[in-house]
């Protein structure tokens, strides 16, 4: 009779030890509610999981305070000089620039934007509110960086520890000069609706205010995101120079369907250095009130309140760091001259636009949607759009981006169509449902 109870205690106490080493890899955040089950579970090997530990604990660094997001995120606010950026060995001897020496100017008074539908007018998330960390009412304290903790599931969810918090070389923005690109021809899957500058200018900086949605996204290897590319080198080679920032909804990176902030640089064209938000050294954050990877809140509604975020990205005329703020001149910190070689002078195109993976689910084009859903014919209220779209010049100064093309690969999934005016200067309206019945 011993032996039996002995053995059900042995049984039980592995049962245990079981559920516990399940919540440890799988948090209770990762099985927030979602159309995609992000959560699938695999075996992972002691080696690999003492990788991923090791890589943990070089990115999540120790914090003054941490803050539990109600949508399950953590968030720690880290001593700005504790920061990940400092591990880049370019930047060992680095000194934080705590502002720029100046900002991006217009080159006029501008007016007070008018919105097109009365209910829309508090529609900018410049507040005090807008993520959703913020909610709970902490705040981290001065002299502190609030940072997204990663977990061993998110990790887990990546192609391999490499390839956590990186874009693949397949997602570089279109060679458009050349029309047998290989992103046109080859399937490989990313999508985009965009608008861009001509090639060879010289351009110091791009503004723009990009309106949020919640975009379905099918398969959890998929994602949707509205961004600026800021760019220079060559398309074609591997010294591809980009600084990147908008919204994004991403299951493989984050683990949810939310709209989060984001930003993305790399000077070799994706193949090894740079990565999203601060997932990587390199991006030096000086805000302590935003928290880049995390949610968005609100979001925009059909045919309802309209939200949209304001990003600006230049580069100082001084010290030559790219500065990127957001909202109305909230200064959130900026990407060192240093990791740059074309960049380091300046860019030579901007792209503003939507791009999604399509990996064909079950033999068909992908319903995850771009921006809102709706094409653009559908406008304001239904389709996503960019407004106010400017470029930095070499005297500092924004004016509205003027010599222009739009592209979209395929029209009949996603599409684009540009416009202007005096309330909204240079604007379109982008965006799609993917698979439907002209895009099977």
């Amino acid at each position: 009779m011993a032996l039996n109870e002995m053995k059900k205690l042995h049984h039980f106490f592995f049962f245990f030890l079981i559920v516990f080493l399940l919540l440890l890899i799988f948090p209770h955040n990762s099985f927030a509610s979602s159309s995609l089950n992000v959560t699938k579970y695999r075996q992972v090997s002691s080696l690999r999981l003492a990788r991923i530990e090791k890589h943990l604990k070089k990115i999540n660094k120790p914090s003054v305070l941490t803050v539990q997001s109600p949508d399950g995120d953590i968030i720690d606010c880290v001593h700005k000089r504790k920061q990940p950026a400092f591990d880049h060995p370019l930047l060992k001897n680095h000194k934080i620039q705590r502002v720029p020496s100046e900002m991006a100017r217009a080159k006029m008074e501008k007016r007070e934007w008018v919105r097109e539908m009365n209910n829309s007018r508090d529609g900018g998330l410049g507040g005090r509110d807008w993520q959703i960390w913020h909610q709970n009412g902490v705040r981290c304290p001065k002299g502190t960086v609030p940072i997204r903790r990663s977990t061993v599931h998110d990790v887990l969810r990546a192609k391999s520890l490499y390839h956590f918090g990186k874009k693949q070389r397949a997602q570089l923005p279109l060679a458009r000069h050349r029309p047998d690109a290989p992103d046109i021809v080859s399937g490989n899957g990313h999508e985009h609706a965009i608008l861009y500058t001509q090639p060879s200018q010289e351009i110091y900086g791009a503004k723009a205010t990009i309106n949020v949605w919640d975009p379905s996204v099918e398969a959890v290897n998929e994602f949707s995101l509205s961004q600026i590319w800021v760019l220079s080198g060559s398309f074609e080679g591997a010294d591809l120079n980009s600084i990147e920032a908008g919204w994004q909804v991403s299951p493989e990176l984050y683990g949810d369907s939310r709209p989060r902030l984001f930003t993305y640089w790399t000077s070799d064209s994706y193949q090894a250095t740079g990565c999203y938000n601060l997932l990587c050294s390199g991006f030096v954050q000086t805000n302590s009130r935003i928290a880049i990877g995390a949610a968005i809140s609100p979001i925009s509604a059909d045919t309802g309140n309209q939200y949209d975020i304001t990003i600006l990205v230049w580069k100082d005329p001084k010290v030559g760091n790219w500065w990127m703020s957001f909202g109305e001149n909230t200064l959130v910190g900026y990407w060192p001259a240093e990791l740059f070689t074309h960049l380091a002078d300046r860019a030579t195109m901007v792209e503003w636009g939507g791009e999604v993976v399509n990996s064909r689910p079950n033999g068909e084009h992908t319903s995850t949607q771009m921006g809102s859903g709706h094409f653009a014919d559908d406008g304001f209220g239904k389709s996503s759009y960019f407004r106010n779209l400017e470029i930095v010049d070499s005297d500092n100064s924004l004016s509205s981006v003027q010599d222009i093309s739009t592209l979209a690969e395929n029209s009949n999934c996603y599409n684009i169509k540009s416009s202007y005016n005096s309330e909204w200067g240079t604007h379109f309206y982008y965006g799609g449902p993917g698979k439907n019945p002209l895009c099977p």
